[in-house]
């Protein structure tokens, strides 16, 4: 079992297939640990683009990262999940967190109660795509890595956006 878990997932369209951002994407055949990132492939990302239904979904105000912030770390209160960092950029979100249940359905469940956030602030409508339809969830197996990811969340993103430091919680 991990001792947490780093997740990572980006919003609507700004993160697609092909990409040549930082170490590139992931897909069916590139999702297990330890396995390669997708190549850049500038064709694929093209196709990707013209797929999508909606324009990308980008975080642009302080109020909305905020909002996002806040719904996450409202569910882990009410779930009883330990937060131990969240850092909510204008495109992506990361979260390290020690949880007892699948990794994968708890970024759905964050990303359900955004979105819901989000909407019930007059952020768009309920029909807006906000999130890619996967993300990151890195299993962490001891203290070093947790630290590592917290590290990474809270100090190594840039300038400070909408964040949580839950480790003194």
């Amino acid at each position: 079992m991990a001792l947490a878990y780093f997740i990572t997932f980006h919003t609507y369209g700004t993160w697609l297939h092909g990409t040549s951002k930082s170490k590139g994407s992931v897909d069916r055949e590139h999702n297990q640990y330890g396995t390669e990132f997708v190549e850049p492939d500038a064709l694929r990302e093209s196709r990707s683009r013209q797929d999508m239904t909606q324009p990308p979904y980008v975080l642009r105000s302080a109020e909305e990262r905020e909002v996002v912030r806040d719904a996450i770390v409202s569910l882990c209160r009410k779930k009883g999940w330990r937060l131990l960092a969240a850092h909510v950029r204008t495109n992506h979100v990361h979260v390290v967190m020690s949880v007892d249940r699948d990794p994968g359905r708890v970024m759905s469940d964050l990303k359900s109660r955004a979105s819901r956030a989000l909407t019930k602030a007059g952020f768009d409508d309920a029909d807006r795509k906000r999130w890619t339809r996967h993300g990151s969830t890195l299993h962490l197996f001891d203290e070093a890595s947790v630290a590592d990811k917290v590290d990474y969340t809270l100090n190594q993103q840039g300038e400070m956006l909408a964040f949580y430091d839950g480790r003194e919680q």
